[in-house]
């Protein structure tokens, strides 16, 4: 699925530390499937699950629910201009559904969904709604698509919270081009076929107990809503920024804005489109609320000048080193806490709109599979990452098989020559020689 640049590579630990992807057709790039993709640290595929051509796929990552480990990702359909309509996924470590999220009316957008300790989901719909656009040159019989901010009770349904960006920031404030007498195909002109998106928010997170992180993408600028009340703390850049943003701290078109543990705030930083920048970036940006200023901690520049033009997030993990996805740019990246670059990786066909790495066990409800081509036995086991060796049985019965070869899981298949007998079996083994599974005993044909 993926190829890695050779000898950059030792940044990521192969073991538990997987990359998760949300793979999608991009026109010129041409995507062998739609769906989540789990790979190893070489681009391995560990676990793929194509939706098929008419179902799009984004947000790929683990969260926490229930105090348990979960896989989430978005499914559904996308329109133009840059939104969905669909529903969040929960999986568990067989890969069974636990549980879908999605929010009322217009169905939750695939921008983020972030999971709580208290059971409940943070998700984004785009509602389509009348709006006077007089004041930024419009009809005053015009409509927007606004960006809903919602807290949804994953087991029942309920919505304990909501945050409309309509009331709360001015159209003016847009960075988005608006222009009411616009002709040419997919532009914004304020009606309700083509509304105006002046906000386009494309993360939420959690900044404390009290609060919550908002991304704009269309204003430029990260707000911090109070989680009761829903108003505005502060606004972190954009035309209407409550800090002063010194050196090269600006940002443009950002996705993924999160608080860190050390009280900094992390985004990634498109810089287009349309076009601000020469280069796409992850940035660290120390927000001090006392002097109101924002200044650059590290910035994480991409190896080859890439734009994003869309999509894309930063990851900081536990050891200091940050992983970023690009987006529309088909790569994936870690640095050190330095801005070493340690890894650069591209993916074989297609995009995805976020790229994670981090610690998944996967342990399917389905059995490993078996088949067999001119005299070798290849096995397979989707999604399984417990597997060390596969252990291949041949014999005239099950009971009087014995061990042909044992190879070592090395990638998504792996394979063994075998005999002629009546009787042929694989079974998946741990590290420490258990047997995790048997695959369906295949024979000659």
């Amino acid at each position: 699925m993926t190829t890695t640049d050779e000898g950059a590579s030792a940044g990521i630990d192969g073991g538990e530390e997987l990359v998760m992807l949300g793979v999608k057709d991009k026109q010129e790039n041409g995507a062998p499937m739609n769906g989540p993709v789990i790979v190893d640290a070489e681009g391995e595929p560990v676990w793929v699950h194509p939706q098929g051509d008419t179902r799009w796929v984004y947000d790929v990552r683990v969260q926490e629910y229930q105090q348990d480990p979960v896989l989430t990702w978005w499914r559904g359909d996308t329109f133009e201009y840059g939104y969905g309509e669909g529903e969040f996924v929960l999986m568990d470590e067989s890969y069974d559904e636990v549980a879908t999220v999605t929010t009322p009316g217009t169905h939750a957008d695939f921008h983020d969904m972030t999971l709580t300790d208290d059971g409940t989901a943070l998700v984004i719909s785009y509602p389509v709604v009348e709006q006077d656009l007089s004041e930024v040159g419009g009809p005053e019989d015009g409509y927007v698509r606004s960006s809903v901010v919602h807290e949804v009770d994953v087991e029942t349904g309920e919505v304990v919270f909501a945050w409309d960006a309509l009331e709360a920031i001015p159209l003016s404030d847009s960075e988005a081009e608006f222009d009411p007498d616009a002709d040419e195909e997919g532009a914004e002109d304020g009606t309700e076929e083509a509304p105006y998106d002046p906000y386009h928010v494309n993360s939420v997170t959690e900044d404390g107990s009290d609060a919550l992180l908002v991304s704009a993408r269309n204003t430029h600028a990260v707000y911090r809503v109070e989680r009761t009340s829903g108003e505005l703390d502060w606004i972190l850049g954009g035309t209407s920024s409550d800090f002063e943003m010194v050196g090269d701290s600006s940002f443009a078109w950002q996705h993924d804005a999160e608080r860190q543990s050390d009280g900094t705030i992390t985004l990634f930083d498109n810089q287009a489109a349309p076009e601000v920048g020469e280069q796409s970036r992850g940035l660290t940006l120390e927000v001090d609320t006392e002097e109101a200023t924002a200044e650059v901690v590290a910035e994480y520049l991409p190896p080859d000048g890439r734009l994003a033009d869309s999509q894309g997030n930063m990851e900081v993990l536990e050891d200091g080193t940050v992983f970023i996805g690009w987006g529309s740019e088909p790569q994936y990246s870690r640095y050190a806490r330095d801005g070493t670059l340690l890894q650069d990786a591209e993916l074989a066909g297609g995009i995805s709109y976020r790229a994670y790495l981090q610690e998944w066990h996967g342990s399917p409800t389905e059995p490993p599979k078996m088949t067999l081509d001119g005299g070798r036995g290849y096995v397979s086991w989707n999604g399984a990452t417990e597997v060390d060796q596969w252990r291949f049985l041949a014999g005239p019965d099950e009971e009087g098989a014995a061990e042909v070869e044992t190879v070592e899981a090395d990638g998504f298949e792996s394979s063994a020559e075998m005999p002629d007998e009546a009787y042929l079996a694989v079974e998946a083994l741990d590290a420490d020689g258990t047997v995790l599974a048997t695959a369906e005993p295949g024979s000659w044909p």
